[in-house]
């Protein structure tokens, strides 16, 4: 849907003070394509896939989460994801690789959980070699290959009150908007929605409070910090949502999803090691 036709979308709903901020309500994002594969050897080493084995930087060492390594999720070479990017957030070249929790046990909701999993970054890609799997990483934890292609994409907010300061809403005024999301959105696929950057497609809460009380430490939703703390949530950024895919044997908590955040600054500063992960289950 076009951003004149969202407007019109919110005018015909009777949410016209909404018209003028379609801009911020309407972000765009780049939707992964998994395909599939049968036979990983013959696929080139350093191409962009979800599942399988990494293909990492001499000297790289396997994630771990104390003595146990992760699970390998995704790896994303950036100039496949260049020309996508509209809104220049990511690094033009190199690779971004994404781990997880092989016991599938971290969900984001407590400091304690960082370590949980792992966002590696390289701009040097010239030199990567398949990486060796940790024999106790247990065959449950692997998955099997994608490829994946990348196609832009409109995402929309699902709760405009967050993105919109001292916006008066009600839960009328939701439910108009639920209709013109919907809309915005389409019939829901049936293929896994694996998406960077712009709005996520979340299944229960907004997580940009959640990772931003997380890594400081806060866990109580009462705790007067928290007030100040929602000022700067919305610095949080989708860098990664990966749906659960039975096709390779990927099926995440309540075959949810997992999301990556990182703020936007550490984003621009190409820095992956402040990043925080939430499992939502559906």
């Amino acid at each position: 849907m076009k951003a004149e036709d969202t407007q019109k979308a919110l005018k015909k709903a009777g949410l016209e003070r909404l018209a003028d901020s379609v801009q911020v309500l309407v972000q765009p994002a780049i939707s992964l394509k998994a395909a599939p594969v049968k036979d990983e050897a013959g696929l080139k080493a350093g191409i962009s896939k979800i599942g399988g084995i990494p293909d990492l930087p001499q000297g790289q060492q396997w994630p771990m989460k104390k003595d146990a390594p992760l699970s390998f999720v995704a790896q994303i070479r950036l100039d496949e994801v260049a020309p996508y990017d509209t809104n220049h957030r990511l690094p033009q070249q190199g690779m971004l690789w994404f781990f997880y929790d092989a016991k599938q046990e971290t969900y984001g909701e407590d400091p304690q959980d960082a370590g949980g999993w792992s966002v590696l970054y390289s701009s040097d890609i010239q030199h990567l070699q398949p990486a060796r799997v940790p024999t106790s990483l247990p065959q449950e934890a692997r998955f099997k290959t994608s490829t994946v292609g990348f196609d832009a994409m409109s995402t929309m907010s699902q709760q405009p009150q967050l993105e919109i300061a001292d916006l008066a809403w009600n839960n009328d005024d939701q439910a108009k908007y639920d209709t013109v999301y919907a809309s915005f959105t389409g019939k829901p696929s049936t293929q896994p929605h694996h998406q960077m950057l712009g709005y996520p497609e979340t299944l229960q809460d907004d997580m940009r409070l959640q990772c931003q009380m997380m890594t400081n430490g806060i866990t109580d939703a009462d705790d007067p910090k928290v007030a100040e703390l929602s000022k700067s949530a919305n610095e949080w950024q989708l860098l990664l949502q990966v749906d659960s895919d039975e096709r390779i044997n990927m099926n995440w908590p309540g075959s949810g999803m997992l999301y990556y955040w990182i703020k936007l600054a550490d984003l621009q500063a190409q820095k992956f090691d402040s990043t925080w992960l939430v499992a939502q289950s559906s």
